[in-house]
């Protein structure tokens, strides 16, 4: 199922950024652009969006104060120019904010984060019908490959780029262990600074090391005492 999103910015050139970006995604519908807060409304009304990219200095009306007045609102995702605003936008509880220009890489990460939220609340709505398999997108080889979560094994840093273990295949992306740790789940966990693993992929433990496809994984030193009692306290039952 798509996600539906809006762009809502008074600068053609930002729309026209977000509109190539989108372009990538196999996974979202952009159902409309649209210059002001206002003229969005009875978009908002009509059709059930998913998200909203949001630039907050606009005429009339600011991106910030068109937050207020909603009611229920979809998953906000700010564009914007400054920094400033950041503290103020996520007391509104919005997903993100990424600052323009936006690189593809950042808009990425907020692209998963909002797919990831929105799979674990239909999971809670106990809906079969609207369920997707949790995934995530990472660029490998110049395209998104859209990779489920419960297929990764383990990820293992290699300088600028990490390999990602997969019961299907491993791929090999350029980003870094922090950045990909951010966007995973709490049933991942970093063990190392070289690995983040599934816990629920872990086969046996010995030592200061788990076992994960036939691969005996280390666990840091500085990770030891939070790792072991993650793990300890996992149903690692897959």
């Amino acid at each position: 199922m798509k996600l539906k999103c809006l762009i809502i910015d008074d600068e053609p050139l930002a729309i026209k950024v977000i509109e190539n970006h989108l372009k990538e995604f196999e996974n979202i519908e952009l159902l409309g652009t649209f210059n002001t807060a206002i003229a969005a409304l009875s978009a908002i009304k009509e059709k059930d969006i998913d998200v909203i990219f949001l630039d907050i200095n606009m005429p009339k009306m600011s991106g910030l104060d068109f937050l207020r007045s909603l009611t229920l609102k979809p998953h906000i995702i700010i564009t914007t120019a400054y920094r400033e605003y950041a503290v103020d936008s996520f007391d509104l509880d919005v997903l993100d904010y990424l600052v323009k220009p936006i690189p593809f890489s950042r808009f990425l990460k907020a692209v998963n984060k909002v797919s990831h939220r929105i799979n674990l609340e239909k999971e809670k709505l106990n809906e079969p019908s609207l369920k997707e398999d949790p995934h995530i997108f990472l660029k490998v080889d110049k395209k998104l490959m859209k990779i489920k979560l419960n297929d990764i094994l383990y990820i293992e840093s290699l300088k600028d780029y990490i390999k990602v273990f997969t019961r299907v295949g491993d791929y090999l992306v350029h980003k870094s262990m922090t950045s990909i740790s951010e966007e995973l789940p709490e049933n991942f966990l970093r063990i190392h600074r070289s690995f983040n693993i599934a816990l629920n992929k872990i086969t046996s433990i010995e030592g200061n090391s788990v076992e994960i496809a036939n691969r005996r994984i280390p666990i840091g030193r500085n990770y030891l005492q939070e790792a072991k009692q993650k793990i300890l306290n996992t149903d690692i039952s897959d």
